[in-house]
């Protein structure tokens, strides 16, 4: 069967830091036809570069701490507002997303990537936000990581610091790391962890 897709109609609803439009449209059915005219909102942002900052030598992960609004939008506490998360951020116009990777671990976390290791590519958030990510794992020295980072003309105010990876794993297992994009990446490092020492020679 060729899936198909035919835009009715688009419009944008509302420009700011991020946009968010609507679509009318109608698609192929798996029994064969075409749906009815079908109508979602779409959060459009850039698509994003994320990187799991990691010393093989030592065997510690970076892991930055920074407040979100849509944690805030949830939290039973005000504490509960800042995520654990990694290195992160939007693909400007021209960059490859190995240039991202590397400007986001200087912007974020002020150290500079040895290394990197393409983990995957993924939509975040399919069903209504256009999100596309690529997740890479990023070899560094970690020594002299940590302190306060962040662009002050974006408001950034971003806690980085360094943990043993076993230490970050059961961070994840306690259920101290919600946001999906450091899960996804740890849980990656716990199954390729000894195969990239290797390959990394440490």
């Amino acid at each position: 069967m060729v899936k198909q897709t035919e835009i009715i109609h688009h419009e944008t609803l509302y420009e700011g830091f991020f946009n968010m439009e609507r679509y009318h449209f109608r698609h192929t059915l798996f029994a064969g036809g075409w749906s009815e005219p079908v109508s979602r909102e779409l959060f459009r942002r850039n698509n994003c570069v994320g990187v799991l900052l990691y010393d093989p030598q030592r065997d510690e992960v970076v892991l930055i701490e920074q407040f979100r609004v849509g944690a805030m939008a949830h939290s039973l506490s005000a504490e509960q507002s800042w995520l654990i998360e990694i290195v992160a951020g939007g693909i400007e116009a021209g960059e490859t997303i190995e240039e991202v990777a590397h400007r986001e671990a200087l912007e974020e976390a002020g150290c500079e990537i040895k290394a990197l290791k393409l983990i995957n590519k993924f939509y975040t958030t399919p069903g209504g936000c256009s999100e596309l990510l690529s997740l890479f794992c990023g070899k560094v020295d970690a020594s002299s990581i940590g302190g306060i980072h962040g662009l002050n003309e974006e408001q950034e105010d971003i806690r980085v610091f360094t943990v043993g990876f076993r230490e970050a794993y059961q961070m994840l297992e306690q259920g101290l790391i919600t946001s999906g994009i450091p899960i996804i990446a740890l849980q990656w490092l716990a199954l390729n962890r000894e195969a990239l020492r290797l390959e990394w020679d440490a």
